[in-house]
């Protein structure tokens, strides 16, 4: 290890020198070339623990690419098929149908296609279609998964701090730079330099994937973290036409956690906190929040001043009773549409004391999707109405 450590010191000092990529890559080959890409990756991690900045290690992921550069397609399936416990088991994840694993490899390999078709496109046409770059934009959406997924659990719960400090930030310098790119309407030579660099960039990180981020994954999370991955990675959007397919075993398993109050804290689903807390953050959310019972009876308004006024007395009484006549009638065909199933919302817009207010009306129903109440939201929009009028 401080061997290792010694020489990627000196491929930076190199590198600060002002020695061009190239030679540092060169040598880095001959040096690496059979040493495994996480032991690399420890190296730099220990390099980081010992006071070397962040964006001194981070210029080491463009001489990794020198191990991904001039590979010939058998070489890369050789590499892949190293008989290490860690590649074995990355190995039987990817095949795994519907495993997150599964699902970012296949993402990889569509991106490395489309990759292709856009070289391909630039060869025969000189030019880039804003379908294809809008297609290679999708990207963010597999990095924003890596990122929310992946590099949180490797280092706060096994302390495997390199992908989510070094490759984290690389994935937001692809990103940005596709962002400034799609902003400049003229695409020249210089634009066209720039983005060929991108897709470089974003090949040498499905090669830093495969062989450092999904072996540390698959070779330290359990099998409980990995269902969970899977079920909060419904929540992202398709990317390069990868449409989500079901992990059998996962779905069987009921993630979501049984409600109880324990040592003073309400434990559900989306995670835990004290009675205290509930309170303090639904009186903090600047909506007026009234829940009204699967009975018809109000059961809870959030505190503070309302301009639609919610009197404690009103509390266990029918909502009904809180509405004049005229407007009574509408209220009980909302919830009782809202039980039959027939609506999930009602939105209104309308001016209070001169103020513009957006009055929103929603079914609460469980998992299951069984009614257990109608929740009144209220939020004065005037803020946005002065927003948007100073833009004009």
């Amino acid at each position: 290890m401080e061997k290792r450590i010694k020489k990627l010191k000196e491929y930076l000092q190199r590198l600060g020198k002002g020695e061009s990529l190239e030679r540092v890559r060169a040598d880095f080959v001959k040096e690496f070339a059979k040493v495994d890409a996480t032991e690399i990756m420890k190296a730099e991690q220990q390099m980081m623990k010992e006071g070397t900045p962040i964006t001194e290690v981070q210029k080491l992921c463009d001489v990794h690419a020198a191990l991904f550069h001039g590979m010939t397609q058998e070489e890369k399936k050789k590499n892949e098929e190293k008989r290490t416990e860690r590649a074995e088991k990355t190995k039987e994840l990817v095949a795994l149908k519907g495993h997150p694993l599964w699902m970012f490899t296949r993402e990889n390999i569509q991106l490395l296609k489309l990759i292709k078709t856009v070289r391909k496109g630039i060869e025969e046409k000189g030019k880039v279609g804003d379908a294809e770059f809008s297609a290679i934009r999708e990207l963010a959406i597999h990095y924003a998964k890596k990122g929310d997924l992946l590099y949180p659990v490797l280092k706060e719960k096994y302390g495997i701090t390199g992908p989510a400090d070094i490759m984290w930030t690389v994935d937001d310098e692809i990103r940005d730079e596709l962002v400034a790119l799609g902003k400049i309407n003229e695409r020249d030579s210089a634009w066209m330099e720039r983005f060929s660099k991108v897709l470089i960039r974003a090949e040498e990180m499905i090669f830093k994937e495969e062989n450092i981020l999904f072996p540390n994954c698959a070779a330290n999370f359990t099998k409980e973290e990995w269902m969970g991955i899977y079920q909060d990675a419904k929540d992202y959007a398709v990317c390069f036409g990868v449409e989500p397919v079901t992990w059998k075993q996962a779905e069987c398993v009921e993630r979501r956690q049984e409600k109880k109050y324990t040592n003073g804290e309400i434990y559900m689903a989306g995670g835990h906190m004290t009675v205290e807390q509930l309170v303090a953050m639904l009186n903090t959310i600047q909506i007026e929040i009234t829940l009204v019972d699967k009975e018809d009876n109000n059961c809870f308004f959030n505190e503070g001043p309302k301009v639609f006024k919610r009197p404690a007395m009103a509390i266990g009484r029918p909502v009904f009773s809180c509405h004049p006549p005229k407007v009574e009638q509408q209220v009980r065909r909302i919830i009782g549409e809202f039980k039959a199933g027939t609506l999930d919302e009602v939105p209104i817009w309308m001016e209070k004391g001169g103020r513009c207010m957006y009055v929103k009306y929603m079914a609460v129903r469980n998992y299951k999707g069984e009614y257990l109440g109608t929740l009144e939201l209220v939020q004065d929009m005037e803020f946005a109405k002065e927003y948007f009028t100073k833009k004009k």
